[in-house]
């Protein structure tokens, strides 16, 4: 049995500028996953970097409350709210309310870096 505690992953600043934590990755882990599952924390009043993932995501809300852009797509997202993100599609999510945007990242087949495309501001 895997219990993987948020407070015992290593926090990082991802690329798309979210607070991100690895909870479960088939690179990082000995499991036979297709997916990766990450926690991740958006600022007051921060936005995340346009991006686009060569493969799906999803995010389910936990915390807080945002804007989610998605292409040409605008909806707000609060706790309990799980978003699709096609591949290919360019995206991020701003804070909109006030205290930190917290939410999970489930990304499959799981997140490479090499499948990720950062634009500049």
């Amino acid at each position: 049995m895997l219990v993987q505690k948020l407070n015992a992953c290593a926090e990082f600043i991802a690329g798309d500028s979210t607070i991100l934590r690895e909870l479960l990755h088939p690179d990082k882990q000995p499991l036979k996953l297709r997916y990766s599952l990450a926690h991740a924390i958006l600022p007051i009043g921060q936005t995340s970097t346009l991006h686009s993932l060569t493969t799906s995501e999803v995010y389910y809300i936990l915390s807080g409350q945002g804007e989610m852009h998605i292409d040409d797509e605008l909806e707000i997202v609060e706790p309990g709210d799980a978003v699709y993100i096609p591949p290919n599609a360019k995206q991020f999510i701003r804070n909109s309310g006030v205290e930190p945007l917290v939410f999970i990242c489930i990304v499959d087949p799981a997140w490479r870096q090499s499948d990720e495309t950062v634009y500049s501001p």
